[in-house]
């Protein structure tokens, strides 16, 4: 049990680290400064207080990059495969100790890494309807929505995992089924 409750945990954060790569990471080590959860061994670092005032100052800067009208975009690319290493840590660092050391890191790139690349490709796809149909005017709205998902998504998958996970999946698949409709329409009126 303790395996799918961690689990469930590393879904959220990884999910989360999908729309901000930092605010997880600082999430969980606010909450590890305030005693509120406790990092698996080798994660320790994640409580250090110099750790935490780098993970604030690297959320900051993120936060404003992504109202940087066409940096949002470039920053996509590198946003990327950092997602999906950041969220591989944050599903590491709420790993069980039930299972082998190859277990969890397998578990952690596949589900952790799997989860952060799969909301960080959609949140790339949304911000490229967006810039396609407004000029990147709409970005700022969809980058306030991102860093605040990840927040309150960082938060939750801390207090009720397993419902962040139900959240999750139909977050995913609301925003194929959307970002579909959006290229049908493009494609049955291209002058919109």
């Amino acid at each position: 049990m303790e395996t799918i409750l961690g689990l469930c945990i590393g879904i959220g954060l990884s999910a989360a680290c999908g729309f901000r790569v930092f605010v997880p990471l600082l999430v969980m080590s606010i909450a590890s400064l305030m005693g509120w959860f406790e990092p698996m061994k080798g994660f320790e670092w994640l409580a250090m207080p110099s750790v935490c005032i780098a993970l604030a100052v690297a959320t900051l800067c993120e936060i404003a990059a992504y109202y940087i009208p066409w940096v949002d975009n470039a920053l996509d690319t590198v946003s990327t495969p950092a997602a999906m290493v950041a969220g591989t840590l944050a599903t590491m660092a709420v790993s069980s100790g039930e299972m082998s050391q190859f277990a969890s890191w397998a578990a952690a790139i596949i589900v952790g890494g799997g989860t952060a690349g799969a909301v960080q490709m959609s949140t790339v796809a949304v911000r490229g309807v967006s810039t396609a149909t407004t000029g990147g005017v709409a970005n700022p709205v969809i980058s306030t929505g991102e860093w605040i998902g990840a927040a309150v998504l960082s938060v939750l998958s801390l207090i009720v995992p397993v419902l962040v996970v139900i959240f999750v999946v139909l977050l995913i698949v609301w925003v194929v089924r959307w970002i579909r409709k959006k290229k049908l329409e493009n494609m049955q009126h291209p002058l919109h």
